[in-house]
């Protein structure tokens, strides 16, 4: 293995484009596991645009990562929410639902559970 690594989320290993043009996610890969950049689109929601992909009842995906920009709402299996924005770090357990709030895009860097997230 090197011992430095450059990878940059402006020239991605990969895209994954979100339904109906509301957002895209782009991936590097790096030793430890891919990170990504997710960019949603103003009325974008987990259960409309990325369920029919996942084929879940809810979001599976553990996340752990930061708040960009825009608002997001995440509501829990169990009916816990809470809202991010800019500056907050996030970490959420599978089973859950998603949506932004506003009419910002919301971008969000995680570094757990993009790996198999939107892939087709």
């Amino acid at each position: 293995m090197a011992g430095l690594v450059r990878k940059s989320l402006d020239t991605p290993d990969e895209v994954r484009p979100f339904e109906e043009g509301k957002g895209k996610l782009e991936l590097v890969s790096l030793a430890g596991g891919p990170v990504g950049r997710a960019t949603f689109e103003p009325g974008w929601k987990w259960s409309e645009h990325i369920k029919p992909l996942a084929g879940t009842e809810s979001c599976m995906a553990a996340h752990t990562g930061y708040f960009v920009s825009g608002r997001m709402k995440i509501v829990m299996d169990d009916g816990e929410s809470m809202e991010f924005g800019p500056g907050d770090f996030l970490t959420v357990a599978p089973g859950h639902d998603a949506w932004v709030l506003g009419d910002e895009p919301c971008v969000v860097i995680d570094w757990q559970g993009y790996g198999d997230y939107a892939k087709p």
